[in-house]
């Protein structure tokens, strides 16, 4: 691991363990290894080095992508995004816990916004398609992807709070925000 990913996945951690306002720039340039000089190197204050954290999380989501179907019916295509999303979150827990804290926060620039919509692109044409067909109800497709989103940020979070070991089944909530937006 280089210097840059040593800072990124150290900051990554204490970020998400200490929240952003408690965690200084010196206490991510001990836990990466490197003095203050090498961070602001990489990174010139706290926001950019973040908004590279968000943009970096961003781009990894778009993987799950790589193996969607377009030829597929849009109902299991949106299954396949729908579990592969959550899936993306459960194996990387601090992945959520950092997208949870920041999700609305002003730090995250509209430029990494951006960049991290590009991410959904497919799933984007897939409503769109979904539409078209009239499989999809039509309503505004931003509405619909704050609806899902928040079906996935609800599960999630349930997922990792509750010690308990009756977590609501994902088949169990993909149908229900399946039959909340099919026509």
């Amino acid at each position: 691991m280089n210097k840059k990913e040593a800072i990124l996945s150290s900051a990554l951690k204490l970020l998400t363990d200490n929240g952003v306002h408690n965690t200084p720039m010196s206490a991510i340039a001990k836990a990466a290894g490197t003095g203050m000089g090498t961070i602001y190197n990489y990174f010139p204050n706290k926001e950019i080095l973040i908004n590279e954290i968000y943009v970096s999380i961003k781009e990894k989501e778009k993987s799950m992508f790589a193996t969607f179907k377009s030829d597929q019916p849009i109902k299991t295509q949106f299954e396949n995004y729908f579990t592969a999303v959550i899936q993306f979150f459960i194996d990387q827990p601090v992945y959520f816990k950092f997208m949870e804290q920041l999700q609305a926060s002003p730090i995250i620039t509209k430029d990494s916004v951006r960049k991290g919509e590009n991410s959904y692109e497919p799933v984007y044409k897939l409503v769109q398609k979904g539409q078209e067909e009239r499989i999809i109800k039509n309503i505004a497709i931003d509405e619909i992807f704050i609806f899902i989103g928040g079906a996935i940020m609800s599960y999630l979070r349930y997922h990792f709070t509750q010690s308990s070991t009756k977590v609501p089944t994902l088949k169990n909530q993909m149908h229900m925000v399946w039959d909340a937006i099919k026509e």
